[in-house]
């Protein structure tokens, strides 16, 4: 059975957000900053905090890895990620977003769309270690699927990066979607999660986990 989450805008999408957020639930309606736990008003400090305490946030799950129990995983990676700077850190978004005019899954049906990841994420486990061509597409297309749900109001990249990262690791294999030495990495990633393009995800994380180092 096809699901919603599959019929997704084909077309390039630029950086340019937008949230429907009239009553300001996550903004500063004067600043229009994300309100922040530290009262932060300037965005370019929210976001220098903001990257220093995720980043710190990355390294303790090297050293401690999440159990990937299921999508609802994906909010116990971000609260984890994010709980030093937002209050709603964990929680879906209560706003929609849309890209350059092309709107991301519509929050209401988040409940359909975790069933559909949770399905992707069971079918990628059936799939053997050793066969990975196929670990990498079907990474390719968990990974397109959640982007393309994009269930929180900021974070979504660095919490699914980190949620492929950690599937990946179940089957023992490496993936950093963001090395820091490593610009080409993540302009493929941003360019394949922009455009929805599953072929150029298969093909960047297979290059990246069958390079894995024994």
């Amino acid at each position: 059975m096809q699901s919603s989450l599959s019929l997704r805008r084909k077309k390039p999408m630029s950086d340019s957000y937008k949230y429907i957020d009239p009553d300001y639930i996550y903004t500063d309606p004067k600043t229009g900053v994300l309100r922040n736990l530290a009262g932060i008003t300037d965005e370019d400090i929210l976001l220098f905090a903001e990257s220093g305490a995720v980043a710190k946030r990355v390294q303790e799950l090297y050293g401690n890895p999440i159990k990937i129990k299921g999508p609802d995983s994906l909010l116990t990676i971000h609260y984890h990620l994010f709980q030093d700077i937002y209050a709603w850190a964990g929680k879906v978004r209560t706003v929609n977003i849309s890209k350059n005019g092309k709107p991301f899954f519509n929050g209401e049906r988040f409940n359909i769309a975790f069933q559909y990841i949770d399905n992707l994420v069971e079918e990628y486990r059936a799939i053997r270690k050793t066969n990975q061509q196929e670990l990498a597409q079907k990474l390719a297309e968990i990974l397109d699927n959640v982007n393309y749900l994009h269930p929180f109001r900021e974070g979504n990249g660095r919490t699914q990066r980190e949620f492929i990262r950690l599937l990946a690791l179940e089957k023992g294999l490496k993936l950093n979607l963001n090395p820091p030495d490593n610009a080409d990495v993540y302009e493929r990633y941003m360019q394949g999660t922009i455009n929805s393009d599953v072929k150029m995800l298969t093909d960047l994380i297979f290059d990246l986990i069958s390079k894995r180092k024994k």
